[in-house]
């Protein structure tokens, strides 16, 4: 049956919900707490100092932000109405940012309900900007508290999983609650209904492989970069660093859901998209100036908002990457995954 218009509650999204604090720095402040310019990791004590410094810059700037969240959020802003098409589950603390969170998912209109703590605070993410490139420091803080017993498991909570339609966890979430996501995943696949994923960060496939490996045959569709593909493809030993032969690769793992064939689709920045329809092919980006990208913050996140979008109005595959492609297009050009009033898509 297909969905010719939207309702409430029907893309679902749950990861970290953090705040993003962005600003730009040079190499030397890379260099002293060890970062690379383009890279995602996770705060150690020794990134500490980091934070205190970062909010101290001239231009910080502080956005709503997390990987999942910023996705459904893209996806509820291109499909501008109803309002709450997208739900939205994570973890934040009793604090003022976790107050900004909760307006700025408002304001976005998404459905968000937070498991709210007070043993630590809402998570926090330093991007480090340089040039077009930025360093993601994460400090999950709350974001790591996430409970399946104490929130996703409550009766109020789960009728909005059963409400959905589509699913959406990105990579990052395994290093938080893995039985949520297998939760979710599975209920997805027995009620054939579509599951997506991101590999998100090298360090997912690098360090949490296992939990990864077990979500993967639940997954319909599977996102992911240049570089985590190249990752990926590593850790599973395909011995190739042709990134069609990873995707198709990729797409043959096991498969619970034998109804539908797994989709998987990475972004290459600039050049083109590869995605598995039926055969392996190649959707070039929008074209855009180098001088009118000012943050590539968010791009990959609002690929998959975009992307989202479309398949739960159930669009063909091209038309999901098409839209996919508008919505980066759009947000590379801001700081923060923000965006404009409304999208100018057709």
């Amino acid at each position: 049956y297909t969905y010719l218009y939207t309702i409430e509650n029907m893309l679902f999204g749950m990861g970290n919900p953090l705040l993003d604090i962005s600003a730009v720095v040079d190499k030397d402040f890379l260099d002293k707490f060890g970062l690379k310019p383009n890279d995602q990791i996770l705060a150690e004590d020794r990134h500490k100092a980091l934070f205190e410094e970062i909010v101290k810059r001239n231009k910080v700037e502080y956005h709503a932000g997390g990987s999942t969240q910023n996705s459904v959020k893209i996806a509820q802003w291109m499909l501008q109405k109803p309002h709450k098409v997208a739900t939205f589950f994570g973890c934040i603390g009793k604090d003022r940012f976790g107050e900004i969170l909760k307006k700025k998912a408002e304001e976005a209109h998404v459905d968000a309900h937070y498991y709210e703590q007070n043993e630590e605070p809402t998570g926090t993410c330093a991007a480090c900007i340089t040039g077009d490139n930025r360093s993601l420091v994460a400090n999950l803080a709350a974001a790591n508290c996430y409970k399946k017993e104490k929130h996703l498991d409550l009766d109020s909570n789960w009728e909005l999983v059963k409400k959905a339609k589509v699913y959406y966890i990105a990579g990052f979430f395994l290093t938080v609650s893995p039985e949520s996501i297998l939760k979710v995943a599975r209920h997805a696949s027995d009620k054939n209904k579509i599951f997506c994923m991101n590999l998100s960060a090298p360090f997912i496939s690098q360090f949490f492989k296992e939990p990864l490996m077990e979500v993967m045959p639940y997954v319909d569709i599977l996102f992911g970069n240049e570089t985590e593909a190249a990752t990926f493809a590593k850790e599973l030993g395909f011995e190739t660093d042709d990134i069609a032969e990873i995707a198709k690769k990729t797409q043959n793992l096991p498969k619970e859901n034998t109804k539908r064939q797994r989709v998987v689709v990475f972004t290459q920045g600039k050049d083109d998209t590869v995605a598995t329809v039926g055969m392996v092919t190649m959707f070039p980006v929008l074209d855009i100036d180098q001088n009118d990208i000012v943050d590539t913050n968010g791009a990959g996140d609002a690929f998959v908002g975009g992307f989202l979008s479309a398949l739960v109005q159930e669009h063909a595959l091209e038309e999901c990457i098409r839209a996919g492609h508008y919505a980066a297009n759009v947000i590379i050009r801001r700081v923060g995954c923000t965006f404009p009033e409304k999208p100018d898509y057709h």
